[in-house]
């Protein structure tokens, strides 16, 4: 009986042991605060449209070159995850050509600030 009791309070001490670590995994990969690369797909918008642009401001780039004339500042908008992130200094540089394109936008992920190393067209 003591042995028994011995192996079940091992094979639960080991379960325990797994289901930590693989908690532990999980929360690391969901970190969003990375300094690797990544890529994210989106397109160019503005701080104040986001993820949907305001009617009667024309196309999407229209509306996204006035918005930034008017003070906002250029984002990805993520439409598919209904994520928006925000851009640094060279992002924002970059980002003008693209306005109200789908685009690759490359660069290392803190939060929702993408410090951009590569901004791309997308098909």
């Amino acid at each position: 009986m003591r042995t028994l009791s011995l192996k079940l309070a091992l094979i639960l001490l080991a379960l325990a042991a797994a289901s930590a670590v693989s908690v532990s995994g999980i929360a690391k990969n969901s970190n969003n605060n990375s300094t690797e690369e990544t890529t994210i797909v989106g397109y160019i918008s503005d701080s104040s449209c986001g993820l949907k642009h305001m009617s009667g401001m024309g196309d999407d780039k229209n509306c996204t070159l006035v918005c930034i004339k008017g003070g906002s500042k250029f984002v990805l908008a993520d439409r598919d995850h209904k994520v928006v992130y925000k851009l640094d200094n060279t992002g924002q540089e970059k980002a003008r050509e693209f306005a109200g394109q789908k685009v690759k936008v490359t660069g290392q992920v803190t939060g929702k600030t993408i410090k951009v190393s590569a901004i791309e067209a997308a098909s």
